[in-house]
Parts: C-alpha cells; sequence; structure tokens
C-alpha cells in the first residue's frame, strides 16, 4: 500500500513528502507535481494507493478536475485536500468530492503547519481500510434481466427515526443486487442502468413486492412503520401505475397511508402532465409523496408548487455537518422552514453524529436517517435492531435530550 502526494509547488511537495514518511510508518509516498501524471498511476493499476493528498491549484489539470476524474474511476481510498486559495473553493471542493461518493477525510490550508498535517495523519490514517480502487464495469441488459428473474435484486433497509422522542417511525427500502460473481452491487451501479434497459418497472415491482412482505414480520402492528420506496421519473410514464401500487398493497394488507413514494428529481419529467396525473391520483388513493434528494436535482420549487407532495426530503450534502457550516446551515433552515409553511414532514438523511442529531433537534426537524441511528440492514437484520432501539428508547427518556446513546452496531452495507 502507498500514498500519493501531488502538488506542483515543489517545496511544499518535498517538505510534506519527507514528514509523511516521518508520520505513517512503511509506506511509500509518489510524488507528483502533476494531477494528470498522479491519474494516470492509478489507472494502471500496478499498486494499491491508500491515500492521496492533492493540492487543488494546479497546471495542466488542477484538483478539481483531478476529483472528478477520481469519481469516475471509482477510487475509494483516502482523500485529503490542499490549497492556499480561499477556504470557501476548499470546501466547495470537498462538496463536490462528496457528490461524487469519494472518501474525503479532511483539508488543509496553506500555508500549514507540520502539526496540522501530523494531526490529520493521526487521527485519519489509521482508520483507512485498505480497499485500494475498483473501477466500475457496466452489467448488460441480459444479466440486469436474469438478476430479476433468479431473484438476485433483493432488498436493505435503513431506519428513520422521529427526532423528538427517538421512535422508530419508518424505513427506507434500499434495493441491491447480490451478484454470484461480485457480491453486493449498490443501486447507482444499476439503477441507471435499469432505467436504459426499460426495466425500472420490472425492477420496482420487485422492491415493492419484497419490503411490503418482509414488513409483516417487524411488529409492524405494534410499531405502525412507515415503508418508503424510491419511485424513479421513468416510473411515472404509466397511468396505470396508481392503479397497480394500491393493488399490491390491498393484497398484502398494507394500508396506503403507510406507503411514502419517495420521488427522485435526479431526471427531467419526460411527460409532466402524465407524472402530475399519477402523482395526484397516488395522492387520493392515500399514499403519501416524498420530494427525494431535495435542492440536489432538477425544478424542485415548481415541484413543489405543482405535486401534492406530504414530504421533503433534505439531502445529505445540506445535512452533514450543517451545525458548524454556515452555508449549509443557512440552506437547510430555509428548507426546513419552507416545509414547515407548506405543512410537509421533514426527512433528514445522511445524520452521521451526535452533532448532526442534536443540531436536527434545536432547529426542529422531524425525522432523521443515516449512519448515526443505522447502516442499511439486511431484513432478518432489522428486527435485532429494532429491539435494541426500542428498548433503549423506552428504558430511558432522556437520553435523547443530550446525548444519543447508540445501540449494538448491527453491520450493514452502504
Amino acid at each position: 500500500m502507498a500514498i500519493m502526494l501531488i502538488d506542483d509547488e515543489s517545496f511544499s511537495r518535498k517538505l510534506v513528502a519527507h514528514q509523511l514518511q516521518k508520520f505513517v510508518n512503511e509506506k511509500v509516498v509518489y510524488e507528483y507535481e502533476h494531477a494528470v501524471e498522479a491519474l494516470q498511476k492509478l489507472e494502471s493499476q500496478s499498486e494499491d494507493i491508500e491515500l492521496i493528498f492533492c493540492d487543488l491549484q494546479m497546471p495542466q489539470m488542477d484538483g478539481v478536475e483531478f476529483v472528478r476524474h477520481l469519481g469516475c474511476i471509482g477510487y475509494q481510498g483516502g482523500v485529503i485536500l490542499m490549497s492556499g486559495e480561499d477556504q470557501a473553493i476548499l470546501d466547495s471542493a470537498k462538496r463536490l468530492a462528496d457528490t461524487y461518493r469519494l472518501n474525503i477525510l479532511g483539508s488543509l490550508h496553506k500555508p500549514f503547519s507540520l502539526a496540522q498535517l501530523k494531526e490529520i495523519i493521526e487521527l485519519q490514517a489509521p482508520h483507512l481500510e485498505t480497499v485500494g480502487f475498483d473501477a466500475p464495469r457496466e452489467y448488460s441488459e441480459a444479466e440486469l434481466r436474469c438478476a430479476l428473474e433468479q431473484g438476485e435484486l433483493i432488498n436493505y433497509y435503513q431506519p428513520q427515526v422521529r427526532l423528538r422522542d427517538g421512535k422508530t417511525v419508518g424505513v427506507e427500502a434500499l434495493v441491491r443486487w447480490q451478484h454470484p460473481k461480485d457480491g453486493l452491487v449498490l443501486p447507482e451501479r444499476f439503477v441507471p442502468l435499469a432505467e436504459e434497459y426499460g426495466l425500472i418497472g420490472d425492477l420496482t415491482r420487485v422492491v415493492l413486492a419484497g419490503a411490503l412482505e418482509h414488513i409483516k414480520h417487524w411488529k409492524y402492528s405494534e410499531l405502525k412503520l412507515c415503508m418508503s420506496i424510491n419511485v424513479s421519473m421513468e416510473s411515472l410514464t404509466s397511468l396505470e401505475f396508481p392503479d397497480w401500487i394500491q393493488d399490491t398493497a390491498s393484497k398484502a394488507r398494507f394500508p396506503l397511508s403507510n406507503l411514502v413514494l419517495e420521488v427522485t428529481e435526479s431526471r427531467m419529467m419526460k411527460d409532466r402532465q402524465v407524472a402530475l396525473d399519477i402523482l395526484t391520483r397516488l395522492r387520493l388513493k392515500g399514499a403519501a409523496l416524498s420530494i427525494d434528494d431535495f435542492g440536489t436535482g432538477y425544478s424542485s420549487l415548481a415541484q413543489l408548487r405543482d405535486i401534492p407532495f406530504s414530504e421533503l426530503k433534505i439531502d445529505r450534502i445540506f445535512v452533514h455537518g450543517a451545525h458548524a457550516d454556515k452555508s449549509l446551515r443557512a440552506i437547510f433552515e430555509a428548507s426546513l422552514k419552507m416545509a414547515q409553511q407548506l405543512g410537509l414532514l421533514t426527512v433528514a438523511e445522511g445524520v452521521e453524529n451526535i452533532d448532526d442529531w442534536v443540531f436536527l433537534r434545536e432547529v426542529g426537524c422531524d425525522v432523521a436517517q443515516g449512519y448515526f441511528i443505522a447502516k442499511p440492514m439486511s431484513a432478518s437484520h432489522l428486527p435485532l435492531w429494532l429491539d435494541e432501539w426500542e428498548s433503549q428508547r423506552i428504558g430511558d427518556n432522556t437520553m435523547y435530550d443530550s446525548i444519543h446513546i447508540m445501540p449494538e452496531e448491527i453491520s450493514g452495507s452502504e
């Protein structure tokens, strides 16, 4: 395993490299003046690069371009950004890296001291997983069809918790592909392909059927959990969709009032008239509608005006760290106030630590979801988590007022 250092300033690069050799034992440090050369090294896959230090202001290919390329090639190691530019630019680059799901471990604002460099290494480097680099491959239509037919697509579930008292109020169904060779494949690798191949309807049917079957075994009668299902814009082209949803829920004896359909705004509506028809009928039938990933896609305000949403789900990029970031806090609080004025339930995703939790309680958000509460987990693990969580919640009514006591973690895929 090795470390990569990219900085066009020779003196700064040599100094950092020298200190890195002291701080991290038995690690090779590769130095690069230009990001293009570093990218070629990564693409060759000749060696696993565990950690990358990258400057932002560089010739030929700047740090922002490099971050984009890291996202495209699926780099999974740690990244620490460096820059002498304005802190706002550095923060913006970090947020961009988050959109590519890169593992950003921190940032260093130049000029930084050796003590600061040592601190970030000591805090972050010991926790790095030596996962290196995994270039994703594209699956074929035949493979995806086969997966649907063979039952390889399974649901994982992530709990949603009411902030005022910690009560579990729902779960979100998150589809995974249990691939016979590649292991557990995350949805971003195959859901866009399902849309492209015209298989998104089949995928939605598999997810909903599995979710309604599983929820029967999760103390539903006692907790009355809501089930959230992601619905692609591609599904909102069939006028029969609301009737199919109603029939499926009826056969499972699941009340539509407890079904939340999360509508992603990652794509424009192909036929706004048909989509509005479908969504309005779904609300008439009793299903709840959530505008998912709010603020990151298309026409958010126009959709809130035109579509009878009952829930607003604020994207993780505006949630995690909002307590300490003026821009994020302002955006979050504005979104929250707007939702409250519209009478919408607010759900914050991406709650990753106690600071996020406390912030959301203070500002009056309704529901939280994220790794701080629980990772997505298999259907068989969820009842165990529910028992542990609810017993602690009932046993200690004060625990949510000051510090959040976590139940024993049940592992799950991201």
